[in-house]
Formats: structure tokens, C-alpha cells, sequence
């Protein structure tokens, strides 16, 4: 039996997983003659991470999955220590990248290096820290929990709703920012016109 909590999890980490391969794609491809569309596009990526995975995901496996494994799974508790590290770094890593990317925007060429470099920096850091969830965490979890355990998780995951999952409702606030995304990024999560 797959728990909800989890299914929400592994469809969190496509999404994102997605998410940041378009952004690698759009890094590859560059601005060419829509200099304005490309800088909205990666914009819009980087605030996304920052609003549905660092904000919504991170702070749930922080509070619940986090402590109840390492509680019950001793052998866990360094990934998890690495895990959380990696979690306090992660908000401060897109503020830097938002930053990053506004300099290259406003100050022109000369800060794209600066920018590409952290960006391919993040996109393996984060792609390294969903695998290392995903390889050591959720197997342990689903050793170790109690139903009660599962029952808090589920309760607590079954709240995230990222729309960029595809199995929820698009929220009307968030509108404009996934519109912007689906239509100017490449795929998978863009109609590739970006």
C-alpha cells in the first residue's frame, strides 16, 4: 500500500524535478531574440521553487517526516541532519539565484556566468537532495512508521496541492505565474515556445 503522503511526495519531486530540468533547458537555450519573455520565464521558475517547494514541501518533511524517522530509525539520522542542512540552505540559494538573475537582467552579459554557474549548481544540488529522499528516507519511513505516524503524514502532505503536479486544481491566485511558466517554458513542464 502506498501512503498518500508519500504518492504527494515522489509527485512533488517530478514536478519539481521537471521544473528544474526546464530551467536547464531554458539556461541552454539562453535569451535569444526575447530577452523579456526568457527573463519573465526564469522569474516566474525561481519563484515557484521558492513558494510551493521550499515553503509548502520542505517545511512538512522538515516538522513531520524528518524527526519521526530519525526517532525510529537511528541509522537515518545523519541523512536527515544533511537533509535539514540542505533545507535551511535551500530558501536562501533562490533569494541568491532571483539576485543572480536580476543583475544579468538589468546589468547585462557580464553577470551571465554568474548566474548560469549557480544555477547548474542548484539544479544538481536539489536533484541530489530529492534522490538522497527519495533512496534512504522514504524506504526507512516505510519501515518504520506506525499507522498513527502515516495518519499525520497523509493529513499533513494531502494540504500541498501543487497544481504543477497535474493531479489538483489550479489555485486562482497562482494563475498569471503558471500561465507564464506553461506557455514560455520548453517542455516537460512548458508548451516549449520559451
Amino acid at each position: 500500500m502506498t501512503h498518500p503522503s508519500i504518492r504527494i511526495i515522489r509527485e512533488e519531486h517530478a514536478a519539481l524535478s521537471a521544473m528544474l530540468q526546464s530551467l536547464r533547458m531554458m539556461l541552454q537555450r539562453g535569451p535569444k531574440d526575447a530577452p523579456e519573455r526568457f527573463f519573465d520565464v526564469l522569474r516566474s521558475m525561481l519563484f515557484y521553487i521558492d513558494e510551493f517547494p521550499e515553503r509548502l514541501h520542505h517545511t512538512k518533511e522538515s516538522a513531520l517526516l524528518f524527526p519521526a524517522v530519525a526517532e525510529k530509525s537511528p541509522q537515518c539520522k545523519e541523512v536527515i541532519q544533511q537533509l535539514e542542512r540542505d533545507h535551511t540552505k535551500g530558501e536562501a540559494n533562490v533569494r541568491e539565484l532571483q539576485h543572480l538573475l536580476l543583475a544579468w537582467e538589468l546589468l547585462g552579459n557580464s553577470r551571465q556566468t554568474a548566474f548560469e554557474l549557480a544555477a547548474n549548481r542548484f539544479i544538481d544540488f536539489y536533484m541530489q537532495h530529492m534522490q538522497l529522499e527519495e533512496t534512504a528516507v522514504i524506504p526507512a519511513a516505510l519501515q518504520v512508521l506506525s499507522p498513527q505516524d502515516w495518519e499525520k503524514l497523509d493529513a499533513a502532505f494531502e494540504k500541498n496541492c501543487d497544481p504543477l503536479t497535474g493531479k489538483y486544481p489550479r489555485e486562482p491566485l497562482y494563475d498569471r505565474l503558471f500561465t507564464r511558466i506553461t506557455m514560455n517554458a520548453p517542455e516537460p513542464i512548458g508548451l516549449g515556445r520559451g
